[in-house]
């Protein structure tokens, strides 16, 4: 039996956290939700996620300080980088950086769940992105097992 693939996001904003998690546990992943950067830091000082989704645009630490922080404690952990200001500058340095991708605001689950179906791939974990259509019912009432 394969183990889930573990995954540490870190989004200042309380619904992100509350609507992604159950979304990438449809796909088999354990979510690890953090609001405030300075304790996400300190999780992942300790612990190794495959995969790590952060926002850009926080208070005090942003997410290239985590993207920074994340490659060099964990080289081969794939960060993914999320943010509500697609800009094009972000975007290039994120991934000069080392980010494995990057995703504006607003984007749906299945956005999200490609990416990372995409990151585990390239960690060697077979995920497939969930194939239902997300929509605005964050409840988890989807009528879905």
């Amino acid at each position: 039996m394969d183990l889930p693939l573990e995954v540490l996001l870190l989004d200042d904003e309380a619904i992100v956290g509350k609507r992604l998690k159950p979304a990438l546990a449809k796909i088999g992943c354990e979510v690890e939700v953090f609001q405030i950067p300075e304790l996400a830091l300190a999780r992942l000082a300790e612990k190794e996620f495959p995969i790590v989704v952060t926002d850009i645009r926080m208070d005090n630490i942003d997410g290239m300080q985590v993207l920074e922080f994340v490659l060099e404690k964990w080289p081969k952990t794939k960060v993914i980088m999320i943010t509500g200001y697609a800009m094009m500058s972000l975007a290039r340095e994120a991934m000069e950086k080392g980010a494995f991708d990057f995703i504006a605001k607003p984007f749906t689950p299945d956005d999200l769940r490609s990416v990372i179906a995409k990151a585990a791939r390239a960690l060697g974990h077979d995920i497939e992105p969930a194939g239902e259509t997300v929509g605005k019912d964050t409840t988890g009432e989807s009528g879905a097992p």
